[in-house]
This record gives structure tokens, sequence and C-alpha cells, in this order.
């Protein structure tokens, strides 16, 4: 093997024509597996590659070829391989020991999945919410911080009823959680009666406007479920079929949780005033991270 002279491919081991910024494929090509395998050098050895090296080297690749949170996506690879939650929670002594070349193969395994536009909670394969630690498969949501809190689950699709039964009895849930494999209908609201009144109503439903669906982001589109997305043309669909049920389903004063696209909230609010009988009221409109209008708090008003 060729001894490399670039101090960063010597501690990696990679042709120089294939450094990110140096001859490397445009902005949106798969850089080629074989040319990014870790290899031992002749003269460094793995002893020269460490985590903080890993990190800024995937972060480039990633970057080249547009893959989106390229530095998160490369520190969480990265922490994940070398057993920790975050990069931000390794010590100094864990950032700068030098990596095994088992380390460096995983860490490029996982790294050419995210270059295949993997989200990096289904590269992982498991995810924090809240306290507890899920584990991930496509085409199974992830979950998101801003909703959480379920007695009753209920989902269409057998692969999150199974992937939902599986985290259950991981974290010794089974007991407080009761699983339906339904679609949400007026007969699936008679199976979930059986369980009498329910307090509050969770649901991060199909909202995606039809016409939107072909411009979702490649992590979407390869990965998760499109029919757990599609909203009709209106993005409605599931919506109107929720709100619809949920007065048979709620305590009096209940209330809906909703995650909604950000054109939705005034949707919503005509389509309930134009639905009084369902004596459903939108209390409140909260926003994501990012500022925009995505969560509803619907409430149940006494007869």
């Amino acid at each position: 093997m060729r001894c490399l002279i670039h101090p960063l491919l010597r501690k990696l081991n990679l042709p120089p024509q294939h450094v990110p910024g140096r001859g490397t494929p445009s902005k949106g090509a798969v850089l080629s597996p074989k040319h990014l395998f870790l290899r031992r050098s002749c003269s460094a050895g793995p002893g020269l590659v460490t985590a903080t090296d890993m990190v800024s080297y995937w972060q480039k690749v990633f970057e080249t070829n547009g893959i989106p949170e390229a530095q998160e996506s490369s520190q969480y690879i990265v922490s994940f391989v070398l057993g920790a939650k975050t990069f931000q929670s390794l010590d100094s002594k864990s950032l700068h020991t030098p990596l095994t070349a088992l380390q460096q193969e995983q860490i490029q395994q996982l790294s050419h999945k995210r270059l295949q536009r993997m989200p990096v909670q289904y590269v992982l394969g498991e995810w924090d919410f809240q306290d507890l630690t899920l584990k991930m498969r496509p085409p199974v949501f992830i979950p998101r911080p801003e909703t959480e809190g379920r007695v009753i689950a209920m989902d269409k699709e057998e692969a999150a009823v199974d992937l939902t039964r599986e985290n259950a009895h991981r974290l010794h849930l089974q007991e407080r959680i009761h699983i339906i494999h339904q679609d949400v209908s007026h007969s699936s609201a008679k199976q979930l009666l059986l369980w009498g009144p329910v307090d509050v109503i969770v649901s991060n439903p199909p909202y995606v406007f039809h016409e939107d669906m072909a411009s979702l982001d490649a992590e979407i589109l390869r990965y998760e479920d499109l029919d757990a997305l599609d909203g009709g043309d209106d993005g409605m669909r599931a919506i109107k079929t929720i709100l619809a049920l949920a007065p048979s389903l709620l305590k009096v004063s209940g209330s809906v949780f909703l995650e909604v696209d950000p054109r939705h909230p005034g949707m919503v609010e005509h389509w309930l005033q134009a639905h009084p009988d369902l004596l459903l009221t939108l209390r409140a409109i909260h926003k994501d991270f990012c500022g925009k209008p995505r969560f509803l708090h619907i409430q149940k008003q006494s007869s």
C-alpha cells in the first residue's frame, strides 16, 4: 500500500482526489463506497484517527453531497459508535483517543447509509424520546418532542404497531399501553369506546397536501410511509375524521392535540365553525421550533 502525503488523508487513508473540495463529485453526487473506505496507512496507522477527525471528515463529505444537517449527522454517528448519546457528552479523552479499525469501519458503514439520505434516527436504529430510548425502523414515523403521551395507540400500519409493541416491552410499559391495529374510522371508534371516555387525543395524522407530496425531502420520500403523510387535496382528510369522532371519545373538557400543516389552523377553525354540532373549539395554536404554526389544541365544550 502506498503512503499518503496529505496530513488528513494520512490519518484517514483516503485518496487525495476524493477529499471534499478537491476533485470530489459535484454537490448531490454520492461518493463511491470503495473510495471512502477507511484503510490503515502504512506509515500512520489507525492511531492518528480520532473522533474529532472523523466528524470533521464526514461533515465535509455530507456537505459535498448535499446531505442536510451535515455536522449533526456526523456527530451523532461518531458518538453512537463510541457509546455516547451526543458528541457534546464525550470527554476530551474520548475525543482524542485513537479509534480502532472496527470503530472506523462502523462509522463508515453508518455514514454510507446517511449518504443515501436515510434519516439519522433510522441509521442509528434508535432515538431518544423524552426519557425513553426507542427503537427506530423505516417506515415508522420518528417521534418528535412536541407530541407525547399515549394510553391507547392506534395505527393502520402493521410495521408501526409491531414496533410500538416491541418498544413497550423493551421499556416494560406493556401494561400501560393498549395497542390497536386499525385505521381511524367510525368503526374503530367503537373499539376505543370500550376503554371509556378519554382525557386527551394526540395525533400526528396524514396532513401533507397531495400536490406537495412530490416535493418532500428525499429522507421522507425514500424511507417514510407515504400513505401516512398524504392528507388528500386539502391535507385534512384524516383531520376531519378525527375531529368528527372526537366528541364521542372525549370526556367533557377533553382535548385534541393535532400536528398539522402551517396552512391548516385557519382551515380547521373554519371547518369547526361550520360544524357546531361537534361542540369543539380551537383553543390554541402552537408553533414548532422553526416558528411555524403546527400544533392545534382543540377542546370539547359542555353540551
